[in-house]
């Protein structure tokens, strides 16, 4: 993640928690996130020199006005009118970032060879949230591969033990 990013994204989460709306930005921003990725053309035609910058703000208001909060659509504009609209990604994971922070929220990751049977992700959730003292969302995954253990990543750490 650029700085430039963590500067966008950070300044964004700021303004959403002032207006007590960052739990709705943080989705819809991540929906914005998504639609990019699963419109990669759609994306360069917004980075098209070509195009006024009117042009490009009037195509973020067809696409996204209405559907989510004005303050992600200007978000999207203001990317756009400063050409980092590449940035996105990057701005929500900063936006994340701050707001797991704000929330007291720890994001990890498991991989296992199987999955994790109800019990064990509990027992993994509740002992994560011990040695953190915040609360875990946790993601799994399943890598054949992984003949035994646990792999798990959180804060930017990487725990083997498979």
């Amino acid at each position: 993640m650029t700085e430039q990013a963590k500067r966008y994204g950070g300044s964004f989460f700021e303004l959403a928690a002032e207006e007590n709306l960052d739990d709705r930005i943080l989705a819809e921003l991540d929906g914005a996130v998504s639609c990019f990725a699963d419109n990669d053309q759609y994306f360069r035609l917004l980075a098209l020199p070509s195009l006024s910058h009117a042009t490009r703000r009037d195509l973020l208001d067809e696409a996204f006005g209405g559907q989510v909060h004005p303050y992600v659509v200007n978000f999207l504009k203001l990317l756009c009118d400063e050409g980092i609209l590449r940035e996105l990604p990057g701005c929500a994971q900063a936006y994340r970032d701050c707001y797991n922070q704000a929330h007291g929220i720890v994001e990890a990751s498991v991989t296992t060879g199987v999955p994790l049977e109800a019990e064990q992700r509990t027992r993994l959730i509740d002992k994560l949230s011990a040695m953190t003292g915040k609360r875990i969302v946790l993601s799994e995954k399943v890598d054949p591969g992984v003949v035994g253990g646990v792999l798990l990543e959180m804060n930017g750490k990487r725990y083997d033990n498979t």
